[in-house]
């Protein structure tokens, strides 16, 4: 089951097998016993990876459910064996972005308040953070956006401010404009529309861009903050960026950021948990130092 959510989240049995730290003929292997047992073929190739079949998309969220369970039940044990003030290891699933922010004071309280815990933290964009929480390899993940999913509880934190990203040389000069007009022609870079949800990142851009009244305005999606940011970089586009991605390249001059009067662009910052989900101490604990820290989140 572990070897087939990893094929599913990361789309190749290559990129499974280094997750999972196994070989990949032992991944492949457990994969055809799991198609065997079913009866039925769970992936097909897709150019140089995988994706799921009918039977596999299926599958995947009772798979999800079952990994979550069993990692439900191993915190449950550990919190009982090594009761309060024992080590312990909280996993965190964060947008890389958030890291440059008040989040990371609300952990350094969290972690010279709770000396013998570990801290184990991954990054990954909002929908991966969303998938590492519902497979139970995350207790609680930060993300940009509440997800519609109601197997997750979305806890509302704040907000980030969005702005205008140019390259350095780009012949808009201004700090401030009144609007988006001068922008006009211009390629944009914005993030896909998630699957399945109302509102997500890739969507603030396609309203603003309409309600601005740009003509024809081309967005190129692009599913990579770093991404976006290099290739904005390299004079190949503008973004609409949070303003905790760009703090660098805006002070080595790399980039450039124009503020749009009027325009209310923000993203909202939010805890995932699974709704039936087991809520160790220090999750519970940490959630807690977390809305402390920021109850009026505004970057």
């Amino acid at each position: 089951m572990e070897a087939f959510v990893s094929i599913a989240r990361l789309g190749g049995f290559t990129e499974a097998s280094r997750r999972l730290n196994r070989s990949q003929p032992a991944i492949s292997r457990r994969i055809r016993e799991l198609e065997r047992s079913l009866g039925v073929a769970l992936f097909e190739r897709a150019g140089r990876g995988v994706s799921l079949t009918e039977a596999g998309r299926a599958l995947l969220p009772y798979a999800e459910a079952a990994l979550a369970t069993i990692r439900d039940g191993e915190r449950a044990v550990r919190d009982l064996a090594t009761g309060p003030g024992g080590a312990q290891t909280l996993s965190l699933a964060i947008v890389g972005t958030l890291a440059d922010s008040h989040i990371v004071d609300a952990l350094r309280t969290f972690e010279a308040e709770f000396r013998e815990a570990t801290v184990e933290l991954r990054t990954a964009t909002s929908r991966e953070v969303s998938a590492l929480v519902r497979s139970g390899e995350a207790a609680l993940g930060l993300r940009y956006f509440p997800d519609a999913d109601p197997k997750l509880e979305s806890i509302p934190l704040g907000t980030e401010r969005l702005l205008v990203v140019v390259p350095a040389s780009h012949p808009v000069t201004a700090r401030r404009l009144p609007d988006l007009r001068a922008f006009q022609g211009e390629r944009w870079l914005g993030f896909p529309p998630e699957r399945g949800q109302s509102d997500s990142f890739g969507h603030v851009l396609e309203r603003l861009v309409s309600a601005s009244g740009l003509v024809n305005a081309s967005i190129t999606r692009i599913d990579s903050l770093t991404a976006q940011r290099r290739l904005v970089e390299a004079g190949l586009g503008v973004a609409l960026m949070p303003i905790s991605s760009v703090r660098e390249e805006l002070r080595i001059g790399s980039l450039r950021a124009v503020e749009v009067e009027g325009m209310d662009a923000v993203l909202p910052v939010v805890v995932v948990r699974r709704r039936r989900g087991y809520q160790s101490r220090l999750a519970t604990a940490f959630l807690k130092v977390l809305q402390d820290h920021t109850p009026d989140l505004l970057l």
